[in-house]
Parts: C-alpha cells; sequence; structure tokens
C-alpha cells in the first residue's frame, strides 16, 4: 500500500516580447475576483495579467506591486509548486515579497492553471523553462521595473526549473530554489533513487508508451484522498494543504485529479540540472530540515558549487562564482511548510509556524541586485 501511495505521490508532484496586452485578444477567460488561499494584502496593488512565451502560450499571471512606491524597483517571477497554481505559494511568495519593495509576479505555467496550452495539465523541461525566461521578458518591459534587477523563486518542482533557467539565462540575477524537487531525477530515478536501474526506466517506459496508445488524454496523480492510515509522513502533509481549506484551490492540478498519465514523459528522459554548475549569478537553496525532499536540494546545491554530488552521474568543473551560492536548512520545517510558513495543527489551524523567512529572502535579493 506504501509503495502504491508513493507513487500516487510523485505523479502529484510531477504534475518573444511580451507586452501588457489586452486579455480578450489572448483567447484567456480569466477570474477577476479574488480567489487565492490567503487573504489580499492591504500593502500591494494586485492586477491579472498576460504574457506570451515562445512557444506561442500565452500565461495568465498576478501582478504584485508595493503601494506607493516610486521609480523603477526589483522584480520577481515565482512559479510552484509541480501541479500547483498561482493562487496557492507562489502567489503567497509573491505578495509578500511585494509588501518589501518587489514588483512580483506568480505565473500558472503553460498548460496549467488559467494559462493556455491544450492537453491540460502537461509538462515539459523546455517548456517550463521558458515559462521562467517568458516571465522575465514580460517585467522587462514594465515601466516600474529595472531590466537589470529581476530574480526569481521556484517552489517545489518549480525549483529545479528555476535553477535551470538561471543556468540559462544571465538577465536573471538571483535565484531562490525553496523546498525543491529535481523533477527529471525523481522522474527517472525514483524517490531516494530507488528506482536508478535501466530495467525500472523500461518498465516505465514501456507503461506510458501503452498508455498513450490506449488513451494519453487519462488523468492520474493528484494528492490522495482518502488518506489511508498507513499513509507516509509527506503524503499526509501534502494532503493537509492541497486538500483541505488551508490550501485547496479548484484550478490545482495537486488539488484535484492531477495530471496525464502522459504528461511528464519527458521529465523521465532528462538531466536538466547538467549546468547549473555554471551559474554566475546569486542561489539560495533553501530547504526544512525535516522535509522528505532535503536531499534534492543539498545534492543541487553541492553540484552546483563543486561540480559533482551524489545522485548525479555527470561530473562537471567547479563554479566560477561560488561566494554567491547559499544553503539554507530551515530548523524543523517540513516540505510543505515552506508553501505557506506552516500551522501548529492540521487544515491550516492552531498558530501559524512562520516557518519562510522573508527577512532572509528579502537581504538575499537586495544585496545581489546592488
Amino acid at each position: 500500500m506504501k509503495k502504491i501511495i508513493i507513487i500516487a505521490a510523485l505523479v502529484s508532484c510531477l504534475l518573444a516580447a511580451c507586452t501588457k496586452t489586452d486579455d480578450k485578444d489572448m483567447n484567456l477567460e480569466l477570474t477577476q475576483e479574488w480567489d487565492k488561499v490567503f487573504p489580499l494584502s492591504e500593502k500591494v496593488n494586485h492586477r491579472k495579467v498576460t504574457f506570451e512565451t515562445q512557444y506561442g502560450l500565452t500565461l495568465a499571471a498576478d501582478l504584485y506591486e508595493p503601494k506607493e512606491a516610486e521609480g523603477k524597483l526589483p522584480a520577481i517571477a515565482v512559479s510552484g509548486p509541480f501541479g500547483a497554481s498561482k493562487e496557492q505559494s507562489s502567489g503567497l511568495y509573491a505578495m509578500r515579497m511585494a509588501e518589501r519593495g518587489f514588483v512580483t509576479l506568480a505565473f500558472d505555467p503553460s498548460y496549467t492553471g488559467e494559462s493556455s496550452g491544450e492537453p491540460r495539465r502537461t509538462a515539459s523541461p523546455d517548456i517550463n523553462t521558458e515559462d521562467f525566461m517568458a516571465a522575465v521578458d514580460f517585467l522587462s518591459s514594465l515601466e516600474n521595473v529595472d531590466a537589470d534587477k529581476i530574480g526569481i523563486i521556484g517552489i517545489c518542482g518549480w525549483g529545479g526549473i528555476a535553477l535551470n533557467a538561471a543556468a540559462a539565462d544571465p538577465r536573471i540575477k538571483a535565484t531562490v530554489a525553496s523546498t525543491m524537487y529535481d523533477m527529471t531525477r525523481v522522474s527517472g530515478n525514483g524517490y531516494y533513487d530507488s528506482e536508478d536501474k535501466e530495467e525500472s526506466r523500461h518498465a516505465a517506459r514501456e507503461a506510458v508508451a501503452e498508455q498513450r496508445l490506449a488513451d494519453p488524454k487519462v488523468m492520474a496523480g493528484g494528492v490522495v484522498d482518502p488518506l489511508p492510515d498507513d499513509a507516509p509522513q509527506f503524503v499526509k502533509d501534502y494532503h493537509d494543504y492541497y486538500k483541505t481549506p488551508r490550501g485547496y484551490h479548484a484550478r490545482s492540478g495537486n488539488s484535484n485529479d492531477g495530471w496525464r498519465m502522459t504528461g511528464t514523459q519527458a521529465y523521465a528522459n532528462a538531466r536538466f540540472l547538467y549546468y547549473i554548475n555554471e551559474i554566475r549569478s546569486a542561489v539560495m537553496v533553501m530547504h526544512g530540515e525535516k522535509a522528505h525532499s532535503r536531499y534534492f536540494g543539498e545534492a543541487a546545491y553541492k553540484y552546483m558549487v563543486e561540480g559533482k554530488a551524489e545522485g548525479y552521474n555527470f561530473i562537471g568543473k567547479p563554479n566560477p562564482v561560488p561566494g554567491n551560492k547559499q544553503l539554507l536548512i530551515i530548523p524543523g520545517a517540513s516540505h510543505c511548510d515552506l508553501y505557506d510558513g506552516g500551522y501548529t495543527e492540521l487544515v491550516g489551524k492552531g498558530e501559524p509556524k512562520n516557518l519562510i523567512p522573508w527577512d532572509k529572502l528579502e537581504t538575499f535579493f537586495k544585496t545581489n541586485f546592488k
């Protein structure tokens, strides 16, 4: 039973010039009323925007701007977790950073949420990396943004994607990977590299190939509901965020029926962090001490700085600029605690644990935008 639950949880986790354009011209029907899982801060202005990627897809996003701010401001694009929507964790990160003086953009990735793309809830290493770079394009076009001071935050599976984008795009001056998954590693190797063998990958490839012929649009994953008594703790944590009033949202794949069964096939056959040891800009990898996913962040950080790490079959040269790289471990935090800060009781009740270090994030970005 535990193996089935873990596989289901894995599936749920797998789950050109860009200027402001009239939403009707983009053929997107955006919800205009506030429908986030967190209240709107009185310190920020909020509006819906859209922008295009170089794959011809239109992304929907929430733009947060600090009230009464003047001049050109630093900016941050945010996305994640993988399979979530901008109404959840990424929107909270964006709003909190806007309170601290940044123009921020929380976007739905291609094929998900309010963004365009058919079939729904599918993914691609290339397209998802472009999503971040297109967000940088958009922010660079805004009159109140300093295009030389743009950073990104990737949460969970989008933490790894953020590192890949930072390796590809030197316009990104600072990157935070929060509670990150390496989506290509876990897709190809399983959790803790338990399926890192040719036989396991071949069996998985055969299963996906058969599903493509049977019905490629079948959905799978989403967080297990109801929870079996023997569910691993991290699956219980996912359930408490995605399936309860704490974090449930109707447009979130993880809160509902997950991803297309064939939708992450390309991730399993790729290793997209190959060049992160060449990132010259600033990077902070932030993880919870008790997170089941902590090994992803620690290995990515080690490879990024040293050019080699456990779980990476390739060896590269040490980073040319190691001094602006940080690994921040949050004492007592689980994986999902870094989605919204965590709570002392289930369903978002009790006292907030406030485990997201907003002051340190602000200092990291402002220091590295100078």
